[in-house]
């Protein structure tokens, strides 16, 4: 671990893409090594946390002032705004809206994904296809999306970090579903940016309690 003193602190759950989103924005920014990562186990109350965000969710970012950010759209551009190196997200301009856009394509993914495996796991009878239905549509929308658009993406920002967490959620959490499948360029997209050191880094992974 660097000698540098850690001034932030970020509650996470190694399972969720937009903590990966925030952690591999860190990464790339050069931060990691100032963020004092603090595990959260799902659905259990997390000492402290909801005292700093009152919906008691990850990620939350601690500051030195005691202060709290969340969600990870907020996180990241704070983030952003700490380092010297090549911003993340541009300052102005359609190259801003564009990654904006990128973002937010990269949330309503991870947005719908969610909420289609906890139905999922549902009792059956009390499943609902029709939301699964809606759900699982949304998702192949932004894929589809995102094909079309997968050559205008460029090197690591907020926007193609948020793509690529939520392309690697889908792998985590639902891979037998072959989202690749007629999407060749966003699939050779994502083999490459993967071996990103801020998504090697930050894959999900199933949280034991000898982590905590």
């Amino acid at each position: 671990m660097s000698a540098k003193r850690q001034c932030m602190k970020l509650f996470v759950s190694p399972m969720s893409p937009y903590v990966r989103k925030v952690r591999a924005v860190a990464i790339q920014a050069g931060l990691d090594d100032q963020i004092e990562v603090i595990l959260c186990r799902v659905r259990v109350k997390t000492k402290g946390l909801e005292g700093l965000n009152p919906f008691g969710r990850v990620p939350t970012l601690v500051l030195d002032d005691g202060s709290a950010l969340f969600d990870s759209p907020v996180i990241c551009e704070y983030l952003d705004t700490l380092h010297g190196g090549r911003k993340l997200l541009p300052a102005s301009g359609n190259e801003r809206w564009k990654v904006l856009r990128q973002q937010a394509l990269g949330d309503g993914i991870m947005d719908a994904a969610g909420p289609w495996r906890e139905e999922g796991h549902r009792p059956r009878e009390q499943q609902s296809s029709e939301w699964m239905q809606i759900y699982r549509q949304m998702i192949e929308r932004g894929l589809d999306f995102l094909e079309r658009e997968v050559q205008a993406f460029t090197d690591a920002t907020i926007g193609t970090l948020s793509i690529g967490c939520a392309l690697g959620y889908l792998d985590f959490r639902f891979a037998g579903n072959p989202w690749r499948d007629g999407r060749p360029g966003l699939a050779g997209w994502f083999r490459d940016f993967e071996k990103l050191e801020a998504l090697r880094r930050t894959k999900p992974y199933q949280i034991k309690a000898e982590d905590l």
